[in-house]
């Protein structure tokens, strides 16, 4: 069996945003010879997530309104979390509901994705690095 692991650092400029970061995942599936098995990415913060969805800017505006509707930023001492002197407890549900990390399947050396498929690194807390894992096992 062969296995790569690799980390990605993102720094998101802005509080919160989306990175496309299928073409860095579709180099790691390369660059690791695997033909048939599995790559995990997983968002190594807990204001940070990973997930699947189309690369269009529409749906990329709908989250960012759903998720602040959601759990709206402000005001921050709607939070009990924020009693630490914190200030991002909205980026902890924002992340919990948008999920940790994704697996995909490899087959034929390549991330087989349904239509319109892509990884996506969402970011809740942003201004400094965080930590992507990714991990890529098979033959």
């Amino acid at each position: 069996m062969k296995s790569l692991t690799e980390y990605m650092t993102f720094n998101v400029k802005s509080r919160r945003g989306f990175v496309n970061i299928t073409p860095d995942i579709r180099k790691l599936v390369t660059k690791s010879k695997v033909q048939e098995g599995l790559c995990l990415v997983n968002a190594m913060h807990i204001t940070a997530s990973v997930f699947i969805n189309d690369n269009e800017s529409g749906l990329h505006h709908d989250y960012e309104k759903w998720l602040e509707g959601l759990a709206p930023h402000e005001p921050i001492d709607q939070y009990k979390h924020n009693d630490t002197g914190e200030d991002n407890a909205d980026a902890h549900l924002k992340r919990q509901v948008m999920g940790r990390e994704v697996v995909v399947a490899i087959t034929n050396g390549e991330l087989d994705f349904g239509p319109w498929e892509q990884i996506f690194y969402g970011e809740f807390d942003g201004k400094r690095p965080k930590r992507v894992l990714v991990k890529i096992i098979g033959e």
